[in-house]
């Protein structure tokens, strides 16, 4: 008679383990991401608790690090292509921001000849000129656009995979929601960005170096040596991985995050996958109202300009502008 004891209490115990998995969500979610596998052409971050921003930094925005704790997720290897975000477009039909008339209700001075659709290109000074005005090489430029990086004369056709440019913020959030994906929270991305190198100065370390990223080498805007092989932006993956695995999380374009822009880091102290402040503010943009986090820095950074091709590195972006050195990169959320 002992035998079929033994079983009752083997399919009991059975039984007990399996009312606890279904009804333990802390185990079942454990046991989700465990085994789960990011989509193709993304990373798994793991679980981690870094110090976000920096003590010594020159840039206010930066200060102070916090302790800041994000649970795993999955986040691109590389930034949106240029191939990538025209799939999209093929998909949907999708016209971004910079392919549109600007409104008369937003711009209600500017006469008709000036709503033309159009964005920012940076053109580098003159040769020759020694003194430039802040800010002075950024150009207006109708019929730029993320086909057309650089007017209506320049093209993507050889340039595939390039990072997308003249991404404003509901662009990128529009092609987060077609790819079931979403843009990183600044914490999120400068973790990742980290590599796993907590408190490192750069993805790679403490000390610069110009082989490291695609950054500007030189004296910023009136030459660039071009130390790093490009002037502009370069190819997805052409410079080494972080930690992690990802690639270009340094330099090539800014990044746009889900995060609005607020300066220091002191409201996501302790905090698990924080998403930064309710509203933003600049006092550099006191006249802006509304500014999303971008991060990483671009082509453009320079050790005497910029110099923000570092992971606590930030600034904020107005959600309806784009730029020739702004793209994103996107990440799965896995809690």
């Amino acid at each position: 008679m002992s035998k079929p004891v033994k079983n009752c209490c083997f399919l009991s115990l059975i039984t007990l383990f399996f009312v606890l998995f279904i009804n333990c969500p802390a185990f079942a979610v454990t046991i989700d991401i465990t085994q789960s596998n990011c989509p193709q052409g993304m990373v798994l971050i793991p679980e981690g608790s870094f110090k976000m921003g920096s003590d010594n930094s020159d840039f206010v925005e930066e200060r102070s690090a916090e302790n800041v704790t994000v649970t795993p997720f999955c986040i691109d290897k590389y930034e949106v292509t240029n191939a990538q975000f025209a799939k999209f477009v093929q998909a949907t039909g999708y016209v971004t921001v910079a392919e549109r008339p600007l409104s008369k209700e937003q711009f209600p001075n500017l006469p008709d000849e000036q709503r033309l659709p159009g964005s920012l290109v940076f053109q580098m000074a003159k040769s020759g000129t020694k003194q430039v005005s802040f800010l002075s090489w950024w150009y207006w430029t109708p019929g730029a656009n993320w086909q057309h990086p650089f007017g209506p004369d320049s093209a993507i056709a050889t340039k595939s995979q390039y990072p997308v440019v003249h991404i404003a913020y509901e662009d990128a959030a529009a092609y987060a929601k077609w790819a079931e994906k979403s843009l990183p929270t600044e914490a999120q991305w400068e973790y990742a960005a980290r590599g796993g190198l907590d408190g490192a100065t750069y993805a790679w370390g403490d000390q610069y170096s110009e082989k490291k990223a695609n950054t500007w080498q030189g004296i910023f805007p009136f030459f660039n040596t071009q130390a790093d092989g490009y002037v502009g932006t370069a190819p997805i993956g052409s410079f080494p991985p972080n930690g992690y695995g990802l690639y270009d999380m340094t330099g090539n374009v800014w990044e746009l995050t889900s995060d609005w822009f607020g300066l220091g880091h002191n409201s996501k102290a302790h905090r698990i996958n924080p998403t930064g402040p309710k509203e933003s503010f600049d006092p550099n943009k006191a006249t802006e109202i509304a500014l999303h986090v971008i991060k990483g820095g671009s082509y453009l950074c320079a050790p005497n300009y910029c110099s923000r091709f570092r992971p606590a590195a930030r600034e904020s972006q107005t959600p309806d502008t784009g730029t020739t050195h702004i793209g994103f990169r996107l990440v799965k959320n896995l809690s």
